[in-house]
């Protein structure tokens, strides 16, 4: 690369990186946006099961702290290739001037961290070196962000309802009854989201075997999937009658064993399919398997109300990401695709894992401008709505 494209690379890369980023979804705590101490960094979850991988025990927090050090250090080392490493070592690079290398430098960080934690400013100083603007979360008691400029978006999770719901009319001797008693409850929810100004719902969804283009009359003898399904139908009618848009979290499933596993089921986007064409609410699609990212690209082109957004849980590689941005760009209009999802649960990890996505869609990017598919000026607003517009316009959120 010639000094010229290299300059003009770099420039490109550090316009992005000081674009504006709408969070989609988080584990933020309004009270408690920061880690308090190196080992809530360390053991988040996915760099914690990368950790282990290179022999880090599960048991680690038990160790005398001196073991406990030498232990990560060797994990870390052992796992340097891998993605949750490579942000952990930006966080504590960039935002502390730390480089992990042995056990003073890990005391070092940890006094950092605990020095940064006791900051009021120390959350919005980490959210604006990315320009992270915004964050969602799911619980009503996370919203008061405490020291920021602004509040979270609450985005109401209801699958714990609507699971607990699918058991109530299975067990009852009454299905049919229960589930009019549910839809009245499940309307009535949606009333006071509306009323209090929450853009949509957000849930999870385990695996199933029915599929939305066979409605059923939901009585004895109903499944758990068939009345999931109809609950669906009354979520989508519902959420379309208050201009409520559904968010739907897919691809993990723990039926399989104690842990939580990514499924690539082919059919599990197409199974919906006849939701989206019933119902005019806005879907935001969110996967965690690697080969869904095209159904949902699929999806969104064929449904004006199918929006795709970021990547959840195992999808969070750069492999996957540069798949998905291909399809993205080749199909949808920048305004109904969203990227960033972070998972975090400290603004650190919002830093790390959004710093690792900004970076992938400058190379993405520059790529195809390299490559002649498109112009700079294409590059620059594609980009600007991956991470901010197409979000902000979906949740109300003003630009």
């Amino acid at each position: 690369m010639n000094r010229q494209m290299k300059q003009g690379k770099e420039d490109f890369e550090a316009q992005i990186m000081q674009l504006p980023v709408v969070d989609t979804h988080t584990h933020l705590v309004g009270d408690r946006l920061c880690a308090s101490d190196f080992w809530e960094i360390a053991h988040y979850f996915w760099l914690f099961r990368e950790l282990q991988a290179a022999g880090y025990p599960a048991n680690a927090m038990e160790l005398p702290e001196e073991e406990r050090i030498a232990a990560f250090l060797e994990a870390y080392k052992g796992s340097r290739n891998t993605m949750m490493n490579m942000a952990m070592t930006h966080i504590f690079r960039d935002l502390y001037g730390i480089v992990i290398c042995d056990a003073a430098s890990v005391k070092e960080a940890d006094a950092a961290v605990k020095q940064s934690a006791g900051r009021v400013t120390w959350a919005q100083e980490v959210a604006d070196r990315l320009n992270v603007s915004r964050f969602v979360v799911n619980i009503p008691e996370h919203v008061d962000f405490q020291g920021m400029h602004e509040n979270a978006i609450l985005i109401p999770r209801i699958d714990g309802k609507l699971g607990g719901w699918v058991k109530e009319i299975e067990s009852s001797p009454n299905p049919a009854g229960v589930f009019a008693q549910v839809r009245e409850k499940l309307t009535q929810l949606l009333d006071t989201y509306k009323e209090a100004g929450y853009p949509g719902v957000m849930t999870t969804l385990p695996s199933y075997e029915t599929r939305a283009n066979r409605k059923v009359v939901v009585g004895q003898g109903s499944t758990k999937d068939e009345i999931l399904m109809m609950l669906l139908h009354e979520l989508g009618a519902a959420a379309e009658q208050r201009g409520l848009l559904i968010q739907l979290f897919l691809g993990v499933e723990r039926s399989w064993c104690g842990t939580a596993t990514p499924v690539n089921d082919p059919t599990r986007i197409l199974k919906l399919s006849a939701l989206f064409e019933a119902y005019a609410c806005t879907f935001e699609l969110v996967v965690a398997s690697e080969l869904n990212n095209l159904d949902i690209v699929q999806a969104a082109w064929n449904f004006p109300n199918v929006h795709v957004g970021g990547h959840w849980w195992f999808n969070f590689r750069a492999s996957t990401y540069r798949d998905s941005m291909q399809y993205r760009l080749e199909a949808l209009p920048a305004i109904k695709s969203s990227l960033i999802v972070s998972d975090a649960r400290c603004m650190e990890w919002s830093y790390g894992k959004i710093l690792l996505v900004k970076r992938i869609v400058s190379e993405f990017l520059w790529g195809q401008i390299e490559a002649g598919w498109i112009d700079y000026d294409t590059a620059i607003y594609v980009a600007k709505h991956w991470l901010y517009q197409s979000a902000a316009k979906r949740y109300g959120v003003a630009h």
